[in-house]
């Protein structure tokens, strides 16, 4: 029997890898820096819209749409996205103006995500969950 389909957690956290693993590669061709991409808060795709999205398409799979699982992962997931593209990213916004009025310490810009990142990270996440759960039939 297939390992994914003993673990189908493990789905999402082979997604949230591999997502890292593109935004770096994406960070680094389109800025030439390499080593400030893994684990870090915003970016292309969004990690954490791609992990919560391949989450939602498991426990589906697992449970059905009509499970209260899956309301629960649902709403999880929206509550995910909708924070990623309205508080981290006006986080971020204020992190700039403060950096710009203060001169004691940097505070990080980069922490949430505009709607193409978002969407990058759910097609990102559903594509490479198809993937594993074909994988794992």
């Amino acid at each position: 029997m297939p390992l994914l389909r003993l673990y189908p957690f493990l789905i999402p956290l082979v997604v949230g890898l591999l997502c890292e693993l593109v935004k770096v590669i994406h960070e680094g061709i389109k800025t030439g820096n390499w080593h400030e991409g893994i684990f870090r808060s915003g970016g292309m795709p969004s990690t954490h819209s791609a992990f919560v999205t391949s989450l939602l398409i498991v426990v589906w799979r697992k449970t059905g749409v009509d499970s209260v699982g899956f309301a629960i992962a649902f709403v999880f997931a929206v509550v995910v996205w909708y924070d990623a593209m309205s508080s981290r990213r006006a986080i971020g916004e204020q992190a700039t103006v403060l950096n710009r009025l203060q001169k004691w310490k940097h505070l990080s810009e980069r922490v949430g995500h505009s709607g193409k990142q978002v969407l990058g990270g759910i097609v990102f996440g559903g594509v490479i969950t198809w993937i594993g759960i074909w994988l794992s039939i």
